[in-house]
Formats: C-alpha cells, structure tokens, sequence
C-alpha cells in the first residue's frame, strides 16, 4: 500500500471529512430559521386545506340514513352513490397522479378544491330537484355529482403529497406525515362533531353547504401561502435523499410511469391498498348508519357524540403512533408498521363482528380508527413519497390512493347488497379477510427503503 493512502476502519471518517460533513449538515436548508418559517406556513395551509377537503367527503355518511328516509331507498340504492363516488375516485387518482407530477402540488390543489366546493353545493341543491321524482333519475343525479366531486377531491392527496415530497427529507417524512395525519383527522372531527347535528337540527343538504364554505376559504389561503418547493420561495432546493436524489432526467408522463410500474415494491404497496381500501371505507362509510340502525344509537345523542370523537382522537394517535414508529424504531422502514396496522384492523373487525355490548363496540371502533390511520398515512402518505421520490410522489401516490379506492367502491353496492340480505351481523366479517390480506403483502416488502435512503 503506498504511502499516500489512508485505511479507515468500518465506519470511520477522517477529521477534515466529518469537518465538511458538518459545515453541510449546519448549511442544509432544514437548518435555516427562513426554510423551517417557510416550511411552516406551507404545510400548515395545506394540511388545514386537505382537512376541510375531507369534510366534503365524508360527509356523506351521515346524510346516508337521512336520504334513505326522505327518498324511500334503501341500502343498495344508497349503496350505489357510494361504489360510483368512490370508483371514480380510485381510477381519477390513477391518472391524475401523472398531471400532478406534472402541473405541481399547488395547482393540483387549487383544481380539487374549486371542484369539491362546486359538487358539494350541487349535491346539497339536489334537494330542490322535486322534477326529477325520487327514482332512478334522482340516483342518477345525486351519484353523478358524487363522483364528480370525488373526481376533484382525488387530487388532494395528490397534491398534498407532491408538494411535501419537495420539503421533507426521507428521514423526516414519517414525524412529518404524522402531523400532517392528525391535521386530516381534524376534518374529520369537525364533520364528526357537527355532522349528526346539522342533519338531526337543519334540512340534511346542509351537511353539503356548510363543508362547501370551509374549503372555498381554505382554497383561497393555499393560493396566497402554497408553495411547490424551496427554490419557489427562493431558497436553496433541498436533497431530500429518495428514490428521485441524483436523478437528472426530466419529469414526464413516460418518466414517472416507468418509476413506479417498473418496481415491485411499489405495486406490492398497491395490492395492500386495494385491501386498506375495502376494510377502511367499509368501516367509514357504514358505521354511523350501523350505530343508528343496529345499535339503535341517534346520530346526535352524547354517546356517539363520544365516541366519534374518540374515533378521531384515535386517528390522530395513529398517525403519530405510525410516523414515530417508522422513523425512530423502524429506521424510516414504512411496511413493519403497516403490518402492525393490518393485525390490529383484522383484531377489531372480529370484535364488531361478535358485538359483546355497545361498549365493545365504540372501544373496537376507537382502536379500529386508530390502526386504519397507521396503515393509510404508512402507505399513502408516507411510502408514495419515499418510493416516488420528489420528481413522481404525484404518481405513486395516485396509485396506491387510487387502489385504495378501488377497493373501496366493493363495499359501496356490494356492502349495501350483504347487508340488505344478511343483516349487520355480515358487516365485521366480510372485511376481515381483507385486512390480514393487507398484513401478509407486508412481509416480503419488510426491509424496503427507498434507494437514496439506503445509500445514507
């Protein structure tokens, strides 16, 4: 060996190298009190933005009994609206995953927010329809402006992750998306809380008008706060180390595609999101309607006030749970918590499905809630990032979230056919498949990284 090399042992660094490493380190724009100012305001708007999208959409659950009182369906028809709402969801968020990428997060933000506001007003008008009876055509009306809104509402998450994918290093991701979790769960706890209110107090197109105004506000402040990226702010651009860091190519339709349908990792993680998709808006779409029908609870009395606000707590607990998990125990591996998401979802689907006492059952769909919010802000929140990398976030995350979708409009007729024929004694058990299905595709993904993590 010449004079002039220098051995190191395993994992050592000579002085001048960990000297620049560290100049780096203090220089990176994560480090700045303007990027972390910036950064705030960004993910804040957009979080908030995303939470009030979510009030337009879930909402519908709870005019779900409503409907079927004022209209005389029964579950299969408002079974349809659901299995047409979230069908187009899942394939739109297929392929607008590619536009995002494209057109950039903000835009992508600004177009499914101005949609979700103008489809949830139309939904709620559609009480004023008496010309079109209360058949078929008024299905057709009503499931038509659903998707449309779901078509919009699909590139929420689209654009939420693509803009983040810019902001958050690979390492601060699963924190990161745990706040970003429990900002969505607020939404959700707003249509929770005043849900069961607006439809037992006021008309029930007023659960459309109000979540309608929530978002055309929101919408406003993420054009004047939003920003795509670093660099759109005038800082310096960030490596965020994912699977995009050190690639130079450009981003088109034929680059992002081939990033993620060419890696098998990321279509495992679509499979499982067909299965996340099943057991999640089977649970989400039907439960309120399962309290008042099966448990015999009203919508507004303090026990399921009190419990759906422990649904969302649980949610929240999740994601933190999910992203501290991820990061801290599991080294920024997203799979080995999602596992854990799945054991747990099958675990409480078995409880509902023996229902012991109305106890046993708020407790299971509290711990339920929690362990769907682990697997959804795993998978479609996080992952899509790391294996998407910055330049097609947008693409991955329309996959998984599309697939998601996909697999929830089974249990929108489907769900409304099983329990018109078998009663809510079928509903816990024909999800639980599903969901240990979601662990076992897991396991072979259990070491995954994203390739510029694993180089670090």
């Amino acid at each position: 060996m010449s004079s002039g090399t220098t051995t190191l042992s395993p994992g050592s660094i000579p002085q001048d190298a960990a000297f620049r490493v560290s100049q780096a380190s203090r220089s990176r724009p994560g480090h700045s009190t303007e990027f972390r100012r910036r950064r705030t305001t960004n993910w804040l708007t957009l979080g908030l933005t995303y939470s009030a999208m979510y009030m337009g959409r879930y909402n519908l659950s709870f005019a779900n009994a409503a409907l079927s009182r004022t209209y005389g369906w029964d579950k299969t028809q408002i079974g349809a609206i659901i299995t047409a709402a979230l069908s187009i969801y899942g394939f739109s968020a297929i392929f607008n995953g590619p536009i995002a990428d494209k057109i950039g997060g903000r835009r992508a933000m600004l177009i499914g927010a101005s949609g979700t506001v103008v489809f949830n007003l139309l939904f709620g008008l559609g009480a004023y329809l008496g010309f079109l009876g209360t058949g078929t055509l008024l299905v057709g009306y009503f499931a038509t402006v659903w998707s449309l809104n779901s078509y919009f509402q699909s590139y929420s998450a689209l654009a939420l992750i693509k803009v983040n994918a810019g902001w958050f290093h690979v390492r601060e991701r699963g924190v990161f998306s745990a706040i970003f979790g429990s900002m969505i769960q607020s939404g959700r706890a707003l249509i929770f809380f005043i849900g069961g209110v607006l439809v037992t107090l006021l008309p029930w197109q007023w659960v459309f008008f109000v979540p309608a105004g929530v978002v055309a506000l929101m919408a406003f402040l993420t054009y004047r706060h939003v920003r795509n990226s670093p660099e759109d702010c005038g800082l310096p651009a960030l490596d965020v180390q994912d699977a995009s860091s050190g690639d130079h190519e450009p981003v088109t339709v034929r680059y992002v595609l081939r990033k993620i349908l060419t890696n098998p990792v990321t279509l495992t993680i679509a499979a499982a999101e067909f299965c996340t998709g099943l057991v999640r808006h089977g649970f989400e779409q039907w439960f309120p309607r399962y309290m008042l029908e099966h448990q015999k609870l009203p919508l507004s009395s303090p026990i399921f006030q009190k419990g759906a606000m422990g649904v969302v707590l649980a949610g929240i607990a999740g994601a933190f749970f999910a992203g501290t998990a991820s990061d801290w125990v599991f080294k920024g591996r997203r799979p080995p918590v999602a596992f854990i998401g799945y054991g747990i979802i099958a675990l409480c689907l078995a409880v509902i499905w023996r229902a012991p006492s109305v106890e046993w059952v708020i407790l299971a769909f509290i711990v339920n809630s929690f362990a769907i919010s682990v697997v959804h802000s795993m998978l479609s929140g996080t992952a899509s990032m790391d294996f998407g990398g910055k330049k097609a976030a947008g693409t991955a995350a329309g996959i998984f979230d599309g697939m998601q979708y996909v697999g929830g409009s089974v249990v929108g007729v489907g769900m409304g056919w099983l329990l018109e024929r078998w009663g809510w004694n079928a509903w816990g058990p024909s999800m639980i498949g599903f969901a240990i299905a979601g662990a076992l595709l897991m396991l072979p993904l259990w070491n995954s990284r994203p390739k510029g993590a694993a180089a670090h």
